[in-house]
C-alpha cells in the first residue's frame, strides 16, 4: 500500500529540522513530504516563516505519546529525526518504526543508546522491514564514506583492501550543534549511572554485536603524522565515527577485512607550534565550553555558508603502498552540511530496495549516496596523490 508521504520530518520546528525543511522546498526533487513536531500551531508559523508551500502537509506526533507515532510512522516512508537527544526521546520512536516497518534517520552521535536499540528492537526491524539508519549527518556519513571510498581505490589496484586507514580532520570552519552537545552530556549523565554505558563507550566494537576485532588506535594523545609532517590531536567526534566504520565493515562482511584498524585525528601543524596546538586540544574539556549554541539554536545563514570541512583519509595498503582521498564539504559540519546530508539520506533511503534491520550510511546506501552528496550536497570524494 502506497503511504501519503515519503518523508516526514520529525522536529521539523527545531534549528536543524526547519534547515532540512528549507532544504527539501527546493531540492525534494518530486518526493512527498511533512513537516512533523509536537505543535500544529507551531508547524504552521514555521512552515510560513520558511516559505515552505502553504499546502506543505503537518502531521503532530510526540515522543511522549505512541499513538501519535504510530500514526505518524503509518503515513511515510522514512521518518527523519532531529529530535534529540535520543537516548531522551527517540526510543519510541525506533521502536515504532521498527514494528511499522518504516525506514529511519537520525543524527545519532550516542553510540551506547544505539546499541542498546539495535539489542532491543534488530529482530523486529528485520521481520517489518525497517530500514533503521543511524548517524547521518557529520558524525558519521563524511568518514563512514570517506573509507569506503578510498577502500575501493585500495581494492581495485591493490587486489584487496587497506588493514589501516588513518582519519584525518584538516581543515574546519564552523561549530557543532547544540544538539550534539546536549548528546554528550546525556552520554555522560548515562555513563555516570550504568557502568555498562563506559564499557561500551570505550570499545571500538561496540555496534558490532558478537565481534571483536583487533586492538585499535585510540588517538587519545598527540602524535606526529611523518607522512604530512603534521601534529595530530585527539578529536571529539571519533569515539562514535570510528564505531560506525567497524559497523559498516562488519555489515559487508569484513569487506575491509577482519584485521582492519582505523582511527580519527584533528590536524593541527608543523613544527612546534603544531605540538602545542595538540597539546592545548587535548586537554580540552569539551563539556566545559558554555559558550556553544544550546539545542534549538545555531549560527546566522552566514556562518552556516562560510563555514567549511576537509577530511584526508590516509590508505596503509597491502601493497605497501600508502593511497589518499579527500572529502570536503561547502557548508559548516554541524548545522549547514548536516542539513543537507541527512535530507539526501532519507530522500534515498526512500528508494532504497533492503532488508530490514539496522543499518550505517554507507552499508545501506553506500556509493550511491557519494553520488547524490556530490551532485546535490556540496560533498566531493576525491582522490588525493
Amino acid at each position: 500500500m502506497t503511504k501519503d508521504f515519503d518523508i516526514a520530518v520529525y522536529g521539523a520546528t527545531g534549528f536543524t529540522g526547519r534547515l532540512v525543511a528549507e532544504y527539501l522546498i527546493g531540492n525534494a526533487r518530486g518526493k512527498r513530504w511533512a513537516m512533523a513536531g509536537r505543535s500544529a500551531d507551531k508547524l504552521a508559523e514555521v512552515r510560513d516563516l520558511i516559505g515552505a508551500p502553504a499546502d506543505t502537509p503537518l502531521i503532530v506526533a510526540d515522543a511522549s505519546d505512541d499513538a501519535s507515532l504510530a500514526a505518524m510512522c503509518a503515513r511515510t516512508e522514512v521518518v527523519l529525526t532531529t529530535v534529540g537527544p535520543y537516548q531522551l526521546y527517540g526510543n519510541e520512536l525506533v521502536a515504532a518504526c521498527a514494528k511499522a516497518g518504516t525506514g529511519y534517520v537520525d543524527l545519532c552521535g550516542e553510540p551506547a543508546w544505539m546499541r542498546h536499540m539495535i539489542d532491543a528492537h534488530a529482530e523486529m526491524a528485520k521481520a517489518s522491514g525497517a530500514k533503521i539508519v543511524f548517524s547521518c549527518g557529520f558524525d558519521s556519513i563524511p568518514f563512514d564514506l570517506g573509507v569506503l571510498y578510498l577502500q575501493d581505490i585500495v581494492t581495485a589496484e591493490a587486489g584487496g583492501p587497506a588493514p589501516r586507514i588513518k582519519g584525518r580532520v584538516r581543515k574546519m570552519q564552523g561549530t557543532f550543534s547544540g544538539g550534539t552537545a546536549a548528546s554528550m552530556k546525556a552520554t555522560m549523565a548515562a555513563a555516570a549511572k550504568d557502568l555498562s554505558v563506559v564499557g561500551l563507550l570505550k570499545n571500538p566494537f561496540a555496534l558490532t554485536p558478537g565481534f571483536e576485532g583487533p586492538s585499535q588506535p585510540m588517538g587519545l594523545i598527540p602524535e606526529y603524522d611523518k607522512a604530512t609532517g603534521m601534529w595530530a590531536a585527539p578529536f571529539i567526534m571519533a569515539p562514535i565515527n570510528t564505531k560506525n566504520v567497524h559497523r559498516t565493515n562488519a555489515l559487508l562482511g569484513h569487506s575491509y577485512g577482519e584485521d582492519f584498524k582505523y582511527d580519527e585525528m584533528l590536524f593541527t601543524t608543523i613544527g612546534d607550534a603544531g605540538k602545542a596546538m595538540a597539546e592545548g586540544i587535548a586537554k580540552m574539556n569539551p563539556m566545559s565550553d558554555s559558550k556553544g549554541p544550546k539545542p534549538g539554536e545555531g549560527p546566522s545563514k552566514e556562518e552556516r555558508d562560510n563555514g567549511f570541512y576537509e577530511i584526508v583519509f590516509i590508505a596503509e595498503g597491502p601493497d605497501g603502498k600508502t593511497r589518499k582521498a579527500v572529502v570536503k564539504g561547502d557548508r559548516d559540519p554541524g548545522y549547514g552540511s548536516t542539513s543537507k546530508m541527512i535530507a539526501e539520506a532519507a530522500m534515498l533511503l526512500s528508494e532504497t530496495e533492503a532488508a530490514g534491520g539496522f543499518w550505517t550510511p554507507s552499508a545501506i546506501m553506500g556509493r550511491t549516496l557519494i553520488e547524490r552528496l556530490v551532485e546535490h550536497a556540496g560533498l566531493t570524494f576525491e582522490r588525493e596523490d
